[in-house]
């Protein structure tokens, strides 16, 4: 069988090593540990490696998230630096998905492997997503040794949700709870001001900076007046904002924080100059539908408890973080609303994500947890 790109059959899974090098085995699971570092959103995980000839690693990268250096840039950039000059036309670049050919926040890694003369390229698995995909292609096409297909299984595991989301055409959604450990996230009278801790809202607001749009419902508007912008620890607005987007049939006031007034301005959102966004609907496919077709690639779900249930019942969370307070309320409004499931046979199943952080964070007195949708159900969409 021919290790060429173009004529290459799809790998099994048990015979990888009869088309790949001990070493580019072994690349290849570093670059998955590396891309393990990542953080979940509108661009996959993705790590690197550079070997050369005789299988020596010469550098190890990653992304580290959307509009910074993609994770070939970026090991690229670890063994080169500024201006370095250093023949790699033996040497192998080992990623987990294919590099992307096209121009977004960043440039195409195509070119990055071309103007660094790597002469060979392995990827796991080709990108789905097409305005990035057909990097392959372009390789092949300039004279680089392109094989794929080396632990595919691993990769598509690995960003499994991220695969969903793509094929499904839709930005990644990640829904927040702030909750006490029964389950609360506002005592009976409504009030919720704080349940967690100063930490766990830092963290949030950290993660805030990180999405393209923000979805509350019209109730949390009108109980909580949030302004739902990302603020550093200072107080202090972060330079990129995410478009904030409110959900519902109620209207909100001239004067909600969320839309910004004269006396603090709303910072313009990071996708425009629109930063703020009402939708008159209930229907979370409505509103992915319409983020998605204004570019947005990444959401947070941040409630209340019936937009939550809202989403999660149409399966549309691809990870859920929750901070956990350690306070006991009894009785109050709970995290979710019914979610339509009847019995313990239809539950919905999640798993820890042992990525970046790890599923359990502790921020002060209270625990981050971050799950993503069982292996099961990623089967079920057929991955």
């Amino acid at each position: 069988m021919s290790n060429n790109y173009l004529n290459q059959e799809p790998f099994n899974e048990g015979g990888e090593s009869e088309h790949f090098t001990d070493a580019e085995i072994l690349g290849m699971e570093t670059a998955l540990s590396a891309a393990r570092q990542g953080v979940r959103g509108s661009n996959p995980l993705v790590g690197a490696v550079i070997i050369d000839a005789d299988g020596t690693f010469l550098a190890i990268g990653h992304h580290r998230g959307a509009g910074t250096a993609h994770a070939e840039a970026d090991v690229i950039n670890r063994l080169l630096g500024t201006g370095v000059k250093r023949d790699l036309s033996a040497a192998t670049l080992i990623v987990t998905l294919e590099p992307c050919s096209h121009t977004g926040r960043t440039g195409p890694c195509t070119q990055a492997i071309l103007d660094a003369g790597i002469g060979n390229v392995v990827f796991a698995v080709a990108d789905p997503h097409m305005p990035a995909s057909g990097g392959a292609q372009i390789l092949h096409n300039e004279g680089i040794n392109v094989r794929m297909g080396l632990m595919s299984v691993e990769a598509q595991d690995l960003n499994r949700q991220w695969f969903v989301a793509v094929r499904e055409n839709r930005p990644f959604i990640t829904a927040r709870l702030a909750q006490t450990v029964d389950g609360r996230i506002a005592a009976l009278d409504g009030t919720s001001q704080w349940i967690t801790s100063e930490e766990s809202r830092q963290d949030s607001h950290e993660l805030r900076a990180r999405v393209d749009a923000i979805v509350v419902g019209t109730g949390t508007v009108l109980a909580d007046n949030p302004r739902l912008t990302a603020r550093a620890a200072d107080g202090s607005e972060a330079a990129g904002q995410p478009l904030r987007v409110v959900m519902g049939l109620r209207d909100i006031p001239a004067d909600a924080a969320v839309r910004g007034t004269p006396d603090t301005p709303a910072t313009p959102a990071r996708l425009g100059s629109e930063d703020f966004l009402a939708l008159h609907t209930h229907d979370p496919a409505v509103v992915v539908r319409e983020l998605h077709e204004r570019g947005v690639g990444h959401i947070m779900i941040e409630g209340g408890a019936k937009i939550n249930a809202a989403f999660l019942a149409r399966g549309m969370v691809d990870e859920l973080v929750v901070y956990l307070a350690p306070t006991l309320l009894g009785a109050g409004i709970p995290a979710l609303t019914d979610l339509g499931i009847g019995t313990l046979t239809e539950a919905q199943r999640w798993e820890w994500d042992s990525t970046t952080t790890g599923p359990v964070e502790v921020l002060g007195p209270d625990l981050k947890l971050t799950l993503m949708p069982a292996r099961a159900a990623a089967r079920e969409e057929g991955l």
